[in-house]
This record gives C-alpha cells, structure tokens and sequence, in this order.
C-alpha cells in the first residue's frame, strides 16, 4: 500500500499531474520509464500508443521477419554446396 501511494505521489509530482490536477495512466507510465526505482514496471506500464502505430509495428516486424527466414535459407543453400565441392 506504501509502494503505490510512493509510485502515485511521485508520479503527480514529476509529470503533468499538477498542471491538470489529476494522475493520469500516462504519468505512471513516463515514471516507469524514466525513473531508476521504477523501471521494473515499464512492462506493467507501457506507454500508450495508437492501434494503428502497432500494427505498423507488427507489419514491419513480420516482413524483417520474413527477410530474415529467406536470408537463413540462402545461407543453407550455400552450405550443401560447399559440402558437395569438398566430398568430389
């Protein structure tokens, strides 16, 4: 109960909290990141993003992805052949 109204009352203090008068998901989240004591929970609290800014992310990890599988499968390609130059 001590470590969440720590986590809240720094979070008021060093974000926007004073500005609006409130605690908002986003001050949690910005103390998580940037404060030593809290960054165990910058997995708990990510920062919000938009839907479409992750499915951009997710399109663009699945074609590195992709680009990736095809680059292994050339580098095994060139392997069978080296395997069948040296047992002629």
């Amino acid at each position: 109960e001590l470590f969440v109204q720590y986590l809240a009352t720094y979070s008021y203090k060093h974000g926007r909290g004073k500005e609006k008068n409130a605690l908002t998901y986003s001050d949690l989240s910005h103390t998580a990141e940037e404060c030593e004591t809290f960054q165990f929970l910058a997995d708990i609290l990510p920062k919000k993003i938009l839907a479409s800014k992750y499915l951009k992310m997710l399109e663009k990890e699945k074609r590195d992805g992709e680009v990736g599988e095809d680059d292994e499968e050339d580098e095994e390609d060139e392997d069978e052949a080296v395997d069948e130059d040296v047992g002629s």
